[in-house]
């Protein structure tokens, strides 16, 4: 993908912009000791809000954020922390992964002094970002992660557990996890495509360096690029250790999804669109509605009263411990088999519905272009409605937190409209710029676009149901 160009001749960037980037990426590598205690602050907090709340009693009625730290920690893990991690990847890149992310930190320390076996090829099916990102959002909507000290002690410290233990027996001083495994790497590689911040690399200044008398000095990135063209943000961490190398990669500035309108069909995977329609858009809005959503009730109504009438009790059972459904009867929160059932099915069909959605809409904007495959690239535009949605949906529980210790809001049905409009208006000006680029006729252009229209409506009619309706 050659998005050096697109930067390069962005008209909002002055060169004395561009030039204090680079100085200030320069910067950040000459103080990489402020990252580092970051990295190690952030840790610290981590492992604290992750397990002492393990050991306290469930809140009790009266119990707010600032007396209880059981409430502390759920508001800022699922408050603040995975929303605005979220949001950063659209604006900064995955500044989150280089200079914050626990888990990613203790990987790459771990692989420093671990066995340093390069990663072998099952690690780096390019499946994994999909299946790591459904299985561990669904499984946390069954033991209610959102509100359970020993529910995210299981799924967030099970994940660190797992980093670390990838750190000392793959890769010297990398983040393979990162790289390859994490549940939320290819949701940041999609969302960081957006920013209008990136480590740009030069391949000519690259050569040229080689006819130098001074040699340069090794990088070692933890993500493992290929630092010669390294342009896009999808896999970069953002972690300066790179800049100025060279003579050829510093911090710079683009346009704002340009990375997404100079997308060809080469830089783009089935699995990646998988990812964004069925999981980001998709999984998502199942797992983040459907608590609100009165057909889930209705339907599990209906399934109760269909068992009870035909006699059939054993889906009704409650005897499941807590790391397999909900099970806390103290807090009167008990899931049944039927629960479990029910919210999968939900889940699923909402994936299904709204990720097939956009996904025959988008064909059919790819068939009217008459270029095979171009829905691959198409998918892309979506990216920003996408990140927006996740926001809105993970920023409701904040709302909920907020609100239980008598926290109003005002205008926030207003915000989030904005806010949704943004996203819907900003995907509707990708996809226009991503059909422009294709060699088709001004009246089949337009009718691909329309078509495009038609999937975005698939990421914005949930959120109005959810906010408005329900």
């Amino acid at each position: 993908m050659n998005t050096t160009s697109l930067v390069l001749a962005s008209p909002s960037l002055a060169t004395s912009e561009v030039s204090q980037l680079a100085k200030l990426g320069e910067w950040l590598k000459s103080h990489r000791s402020l990252i580092l205690a970051a990295q190690w602050a952030v840790l610290l907090v981590y492992l604290v809000l992750v397990a002492v709340p393990v050991f306290l009693p469930l809140p009790q009625q009266g119990a707010t954020l600032l007396n209880n730290l059981t409430l502390f920690a759920q508001f800022v893990f699922w408050g603040i922390w995975w929303p605005f991690v979220m949001l950063s990847m659209m604006f900064v890149g995955r500044v989150w992964c280089g200079w914050l992310c626990p888990e990613g930190f203790l990987s790459e320390q771990a692989s420093r002094i671990g066995l340093g076996r390069t990663p072998p090829r099952w690690i780096r099916w390019t499946g994994w970002p999909f299946f790591a990102f459904v299985c561990t959002t669904v499984y946390g909507q069954l033991v209610t992660v959102y509100e359970y000290p020993k529910a995210w002690l299981l799924i967030l410290g099970g994940s660190t557990v797992v980093a670390v233990v990838v750190g000392l027996i793959w890769g010297k001083g990398k983040r393979v996890w990162c790289r390859y495994l994490c549940p939320a790497n290819g949701i940041f590689g999609l969302l960081a495509r957006m920013a209008p911040l990136h480590f740009r690399a030069d391949p000519v200044a690259w050569d040229r360096y080689k006819t130098e008398t001074v040699p340069a000095q090794a990088v070692n990135c933890a993500p493992m690029l290929k630092l010669r063209t390294a342009n896009s943000n999808v896999r970069c961490h953002m972690c300066a250790s790179c800049a100025g190398h060279r003579n050829a990669l510093a911090l710079a500035g683009r346009a704002p999804g340009s990375e997404i309108v100079a997308l060809s069909g080469r830089d783009t995977n089935p699995w990646e669109v998988r990812l964004l329609l069925f999981g980001l858009i998709g999984v998502a809005n199942g797992a983040l509605q459907w608590t609100a959503s009165p057909w889930l009730v209705k339907a599990k109504i209906a399934a109760a009263e269909w068992l009870l009438a035909h006699e059939i009790y054993a889906p009704l059972s409650d005897d499941i411990p807590w790391w397999v459904l909900t099970h806390y009867a103290e807090a009167n929160d008990v899931f049944t088999w039927l629960d479990g059932a029910i919210i999968l099915g939900y889940i699923g069909a909402t994936s299904i519905v709204v990720g097939g959605w956009m996904w025959l809409w988008l064909r059919v904007a790819a068939a009217l272009l008459r270029v095979r495959g171009d829905h691959l690239r198409l998918a892309h535009g979506l990216v920003p409605l996408a990140g927006i949605g996740v926001f809105l949906g993970l920023s409701a529980l904040s709302v909920t937190i907020l609100a239980g210790d008598g926290v109003r809001i005002p205008g926030l049905p207003w915000m989030r409209g904005a806010l949704l409009a943004i996203g819907a208006v900003a995907a509707l000006w990708l996809g226009r710029k991503l059909i422009a680029r294709a060699p088709a006729p001004p009246e089949r252009r337009f009718a691909a676009w329309l078509a495009y229209a038609v999937a975005t409506s698939a990421g914005v009619v949930p959120w109005v149901f959810m906010f408005y309706l329900w």
